[in-house]
């Protein structure tokens, strides 16, 4: 059932975590629009970015510091608050609950309307547990590109097997187009050779 009432958006919102929190690995960090001028692309969420409020930035910044290239490797702890306005209407938003790679919880002023601020509690995000290192044969099997990535994020203390990651994955990327156009030409070999109704027996 969570599947079927899944949000579809390309990107990550309040709805996306009306069931439980949500745990972003942050692999890279884009460029968005002036109103949202940072995308938080995560490991767990591919295609759909977190786009913090300014207020998220702000404990973002209070967190990891303002070089945003810090935050890749790094995770956050998601959480719905469904008090969070736009103009007068409540509709819910995502805030930052829990950080990894910080000494410490810590409790940031934000602004909830004008005059008006509230303490913001961050906690400290656990290291989840130690998955095994995959061999270079697991490595060389593995097709899934998804788990590739999340292979790469949790070794970056072993750049041989990060080579060997990012090459794989290129390989699964060129048979995955390989693959894609082989179907197209047999589709449309099929088509010329399909006999014409009407024509000759």
């Amino acid at each position: 059932m969570t599947a079927s009432i899944a949000p579809r958006s390309d990107q990550l919102n309040a709805d996306d975590a009306l069931t439980q929190d949500l745990t972003v690995t942050v692999v890279e960090v884009r460029q968005g629009t002036d109103e949202q001028p940072f995308e938080f692309h995560s490991a767990e969420y591919p295609g759909r970015p977190y786009k913090p409020s300014k207020s998220m930035r702000r404990v973002i910044a209070r967190a990891w510091g303002t070089d945003p290239e810090a935050a890749v490797g790094r995770r956050m702890l998601l959480h719905r608050d469904p008090d969070i306005t736009f103009g007068r209407e409540r509709v819910g938003g995502l805030v930052i609950a829990a950080m990894s790679d910080i000494e410490a919880a810590f409790s940031i002023p934000l602004t909830v309307t004008r005059g008006k601020k509230r303490n913001h509690d961050v906690a400290v995000l656990t290291a989840p547990a130690a998955a095994p290192t995959p061999t270079p044969d697991d490595i060389a099997a593995c097709d899934d590109q998804d788990l590739l990535r999340r292979w790469w994020i949790a070794l970056p203390d072993r750049p041989d097997l990060r080579d060997l990651i990012q090459a794989r994955v290129t390989e699964v990327r060129a048979d995955t187009t390989r693959a894609a156009t082989i179907a197209a030409e047999a589709t449309a070999g099929a088509r010329d050779t399909l006999p014409v109704e009407g024509g000759a027996s």
